[in-house]
C-alpha cells in the first residue's frame, strides 16, 4: 500500500509518470527502506495509465460493495426491535466514559 501511495502523492505533485527514484525518494523520507521489486510491481501495473480513470473505475467497483449498514437497517424495521434499540442506547447514556490518553496516531504511521 506504502508503494501505491507513494506512486499517488507523486502524481498529486505534478509528476505524471513518477520514476523508481521518486518513489524512493517519498517513501524514504519518512525512513522506511524500499524494496525493488514491489516499486517495479506498482510501477508495471500502472504504467501508461490515467490516475483519475483509474480511481473513478475503483470508485465504481466500491459502489456495488454491501456496506453491512443494510443488513442492520433490515432487522431494527422487524417488530419490536426499535424499543431494545432505545433501551440498549439508555443503557450505555448512564455510563460514565473512562479518561484515557490521547492516541492520535492509533500507533500507526502513514507508510507502516
Amino acid at each position: 500500500m506504502r508503494y501505491v501511495a507513494a506512486y499517488l502523492l507523486a502524481a498529486l505533485g505534478g509528476n505524471n509518470s513518477p520514476s523508481a527514484d521518486d518513489m524512493k525518494k517519498i517513501i524514504g523520507s519518512v525512513g522506511i527502506d524500499c524494496e525493488a521489486d514491489k516499486i517495479k510491481k506498482v510501477m508495471d501495473e500502472l504504467k501508461g495509465k490515467n490516475i483519475e480513470e483509474l480511481i473513478t473505475k475503483g470508485q465504481e467497483k466500491l459502489a456495488s460493495v454491501p456496506a453491512g449498514g443494510a443488513v442492520a437497517a433490515g432487522a431494527s424495521a422487524a417488530g419490536g426491535a426499535p424499543a431494545a434499540d432505545a433501551k440498549q442506547e439508555k443503557k450505555e447514556e448512564k455510563k460514565p466514559e473512562p479518561e484515557s490518553e490521547s492516541d492520535d496516531d492509533m500507533g500507526f504511521g502513514l507508510f507502516d
